[in-house]
């Protein structure tokens, strides 16, 4: 599925979460593009250039209204949810019954099909949808530029904080992401498969911290931590069954399980994924996330 064309006219289409880190960028791209796009989220946030309709997962009587008008659907699973399936399928076969026609779901490439979390969606949606994808990214590259706990860490001590050992991951710029999801939304015909996204190099975090130092001036570490030491460290800020899930993939990354590479964002966007490096000089020259050089 490599196009440089344009993509086609197509009808409307939902982005959950779309003001998140994928969401929002997936809605640049689409209406970048000229297409008609539904910004779906709890409080109904302006978004440039789309629709913005409130919609809340765990409300059901949100998602009539935001489901009206629409063909397909960019699906960013509730973030922090062990089970996200309980609340994401019935959303789906609502979506199925109404006209929605694709499917496009955010998972992630450590949960295989019918895994834990939002594997149960991905194992299911094929039976729902004709026309759908999974997109299955690496972790992201603006994990150390954005709100997350690894960029709060290099803001306020310099340190990252991980039980990821020496393991190597193909971190994934979260904009390839997006324009892999306006391809799989738009494109004349879905891929039907699950997408596994990486960047173009594998690294580990001691090459993160050694890569934001340079492209910021300022001294950045990697510690690494034991398996329980890191699930203490994030049960004191979410559930401890999603903790555990999140110690176990670093527990997985120190044992190798993320040490790939894949083509799969130059075979749907037909340009290579970007590099790491070149991430974060985009992020400090346009002075966001905090990445400014000191």
């Amino acid at each position: 599925m490599t196009t440089n064309a344009p993509l086609p006219p197509v009808g409307t289409t939902l982005v959950t979460g779309a003001t998140g880190t994928t969401g929002s960028r997936t809605c640049a791209q689409l209406t970048a593009a000229g297409h008609t796009v539904k910004a779906a989220g709890r409080r109904a946030t302006p978004v440039p250039g789309t629709e913005a309709v409130a919609f809340d997962w765990y409300d059901a009587a949100t998602h009539a209204a935001a489901l009206d008008g629409v063909d397909r659907v960019y699906v960013v699973p509730p973030v922090g949810d062990p089970d996200p399936a309980a609340v994401v399928l019935p959303f789906l076969r609502r979506a199925r019954a109404v006209g929605v026609r694709r499917a496009v779901l955010l998972s992630a490439s450590s949960i295989q099909k019918g895994g834990p979390a939002v594997g149960r969606v991905h194992e299911a949606l094929p039976g729902i949808f004709d026309e759908w994808a999974v997109l299955r990214p690496s972790w992201f590259m603006q994990n150390f530029t954005g709100d997350h706990m690894h960029a709060h860490g290099i803001r306020t001590d310099g340190v990252i904080h991980t039980a990821t050992g020496t393991g190597r991951v193909g971190f994934v710029d979260a904009e390839d992401i997006a324009a892999v999801a306006a391809r799989t939304l738009t494109g004349p015909r879905a891929p039907n498969t699950d997408l596994v996204l990486t960047g173009p190099e594998t690294l580990s975090y001691d090459d993160i911290a050694a890569i934001v130092a340079e492209a910021t001036g300022r001294p950045v570490l990697h510690r690494p931590l034991s398996h329980r030491e890191l699930r203490g460290r994030l049960t004191a800020l979410m559930p401890e069954e999603f903790a555990t899930l999140l110690a176990d993939m670093d527990e997985a990354i120190a044992m190798g399980a993320e040490d790939r590479v894949t083509d799969s964002v130059r075979s749907i966007t037909g340009r290579p994924a970007r590099d790491f490096r070149s991430v974060m000089d985009r992020e400090r020259d346009h002075g966001r996330g905090g990445v400014r050089r000191r």
